[in-house]
């Protein structure tokens, strides 16, 4: 069983940067690969970014690769989602997800375990 801690989320103007954090229980942290992903009112949850439990390959969608990065600390159990340039059209809530296996992973279902998320809104 995991248990996952989002944060680092907030109000902020378009053009601004935020990073998000997720913690896990556990001491098994290096076993999960790792995705984040994102709600917007009235949308389905949508994959954002994946890394492996190695944290050696990351994978992004296309909107935000180049300004989004996800990474890693296996030490301090956490993954990380920095955001730059963020746009009005990043406004969501954020959700960081695990799963055990050795490669990353692209659709909810293939998750076990999700946080509660935490919520980015971007001003225009």
């Amino acid at each position: 069983q995991v248990q996952l801690v989002e944060s680092g989320g907030g109000l902020v103007q378009a053009g601004d940067s935020l990073r998000l954090s997720c913690v896990a229980s556990g001491r098994t942290f290096s076993r999960y690969a790792m995705g984040w992903f994102r709600q917007a009112p009235g949308k389905e949850r949508e994959f954002v970014t994946a890394i492996t439990r190695s944290g050696v390959i990351t994978y992004y969608i296309d909107s935000v690769k180049g300004r989004f990065t996800i990474s890693r600390d296996n030490a301090k159990n956490t993954v990380y989602l920095q955001m730059n340039s963020l746009k009005p059209e990043d406004t969501a809530l954020y959700y960081c997800a695990a799963r055990g296996g050795a490669n990353y992973y692209t659709a909810p279902e293939e998750y076990d375990y999700w946080g509660q998320g935490t919520q980015v809104t971007v001003s225009s």
